[in-house]
């Protein structure tokens, strides 16, 4: 049997903080999201579904901060960040008493409160894009188009640097201008 390519670095924990730059396209790369129009991406049923559940995992997971994402006809394009500032932690003091800071701003309570005790496991990059690919599909298969699918995997590149990370988010937001180009762009 051939040996399958590594999609990922070898030796790099993709739960750590960073930014990371996603591609996930259909399976045969069947536009079924919308059609560029004029430059623009015209988003249907389905890709609003896509955009929908891009958006859900940044409530699902309070450690995601999701940064530029395009729905394109076949493909999708995304920066995610995982930042483990952005949860709530806390911490117990001789007293009992319950500290913590995160995007909500500072908490304060006993040490009894077991909600504020409990941080969420840091998920993976592939973890992630799994639950992303797996209620997209779940909900576009709800509305009667039970043959969609995404491509195996997904590719991603680590953002290591400020001029990559604006590089990128350009290329994100341009990329409805540059369909015709694209090399997802089927003719």
């Amino acid at each position: 049997m051939k040996e399958r390519k590594r999609n990922r670095l070898e030796g790099f924990d993709y739960s750590q903080d960073n930014l990371y730059f996603v591609t996930s396209c259909v399976q045969d790369r069947i536009c079924c999201f919308g059609e560029i129009t004029d430059k623009q991406m015209i988003l249907n049923e389905y890709g609003h579904i896509a955009r929908q559940q891009w958006d859900w995992l940044g409530q699902q997971y309070p450690y995601i901060l999701l940064h530029a994402f395009v729905v394109m006809p076949n493909h999708i394009h995304g920066i995610i960040e995982i930042n483990r500032n952005a949860i709530d932690f806390v911490r117990t003091g001789r007293d009992g008493i319950v500290v913590g800071t995160g995007r909500d701003g500072i908490v304060v309570g006993t040490g009894r409160d077991p909600s504020l005790q409990q941080l969420p496991k840091i998920k993976s990059l592939s973890e992630i894009m799994g639950a992303y690919k797996t209620t997209t599909s779940k909900k576009i298969h709800l509305t009667g188009f039970t043959r969609f699918a995404w491509q195996r995997s997904f590719h991603d590149h680590i953002i290591r640097n400020d001029q990559s990370f604006e590089r990128i988010a350009d290329y994100i937001h341009t990329n409805p201008a540059k369909w015709k180009e694209d090399t997802f762009h089927s003719f």
